[in-house]
């Protein structure tokens, strides 16, 4: 860590699911406890059924609002033909942040062995916001956010981290 100072970011967590309910939803308390703790902002949280077209609205819907700098979902990264939360994420991204996967899978493969060549969890770029599509287990979501994102999403972090090039982000779509 460096001297600089902690800089919160606002995170909405997304469960793709079509059996959970708030109550039930172990993936994402574990994203939101997770978050919280950290000392980042839960700028929102909801679910919704694995239908394609409604994940990525929602996430259209966060990525214009102000309030927002991060989205995490949780589910939908498998293989199933219900899986398709990886796909409604592609349908918005600008970038993808194609390392991400890649890491992600490093770290599954030290946790579930080749168990983790059926997660498709990736990370991309939208309108000025960052958007990570994780698997729908608690397990994987807490291996995302302490081996990945819990460093990346803190500006102290070196030598480089997320938040030092977020107001960068949408550089591409302001006037000059």
């Amino acid at each position: 860590m460096s001297a600089r100072a902690f800089v919160p970011v606002r995170i909405a967590v997304l469960t793709v699911s079509d059996t959970r309910d708030l109550d039930e939803d172990r993936s994402g308390a574990v994203l939101v406890d997770r978050l919280v703790a950290a000392g980042h902002i839960l700028a929102d949280r909801q679910i919704i059924r694995d239908e394609r077209a409604q994940i990525a609205d929602q996430l259209r819907v966060w990525i214009a609002r102000q309030d927002v700098d991060v989205v995490l979902s949780t589910g939908g990264t498998g293989l199933t033909g219900r899986d398709v939360t990886v796909e409604a994420h592609r349908d918005v991204y600008e970038k993808e942040i194609d390392a991400f996967s890649t890491l992600f899978t490093h770290v599954s493969i030290a946790k579930i062995g080749t168990s983790a060549v059926q997660s498709r969890a990736c990370g991309g770029v939208a309108g000025g916001t960052y958007l990570f599509a994780l698997p729908g287990s608690p397990g994987a979501c807490k291996d995302a956010w302490d081996e990945i994102l819990v460093k990346q999403l803190d500006y102290r972090h070196m030598p480089c981290n997320f938040v030092e090039i977020m107001p960068r982000l949408d550089e591409h779509m302001r006037r000059k």
